[in-house]
């Protein structure tokens, strides 16, 4: 069994109160002056990303961009959103750092989780 990642995500459909399956994401870290992608990865069945980069990285500032657009095409709905990027700063090298998204075709939220 491998460690859990660093950074982790999940994603909830706050419409149907279901995960979201199937949905694309990005980790990017930036430094001197533009972003590298760390890792990509999919959400599983029950919406979470659970591998998503190493087990340790450095401090400093990431993005995780969520391709929302295909979500809810494969779904004949529309959006407003058809990326979502959420940017943060990780500042203890020792912490987990969890950054789940609340969806839906026309707003979102996130919050710093555990």
């Amino acid at each position: 069994m491998s460690a859990r990642s660093h950074i982790t995500t999940h994603v909830l459909d706050s419409v149907t109160g279901r995960p979201a399956a199937a949905i694309s994401v990005v980790l990017e870290h930036h430094a001197h002056g533009s972003w590298r992608e760390v890792a990509t990865a999919q959400t599983d069945a029950d919406g979470r990303v659970s591998e998503l980069g190493p087990e340790a990285v450095s401090a400093g500032r990431y993005r995780i961009t969520f391709d929302t657009g295909s979500y809810f095409a494969a779904r004949g709905q529309a959006t407003f959103y058809p990326h979502v990027t959420i940017v943060f700063e990780l500042a203890d090298e020792s912490a987990h750092y969890h950054v789940p998204l609340l969806l839906s075709p026309f707003a979102y939220s996130t919050y710093r989780g555990s």
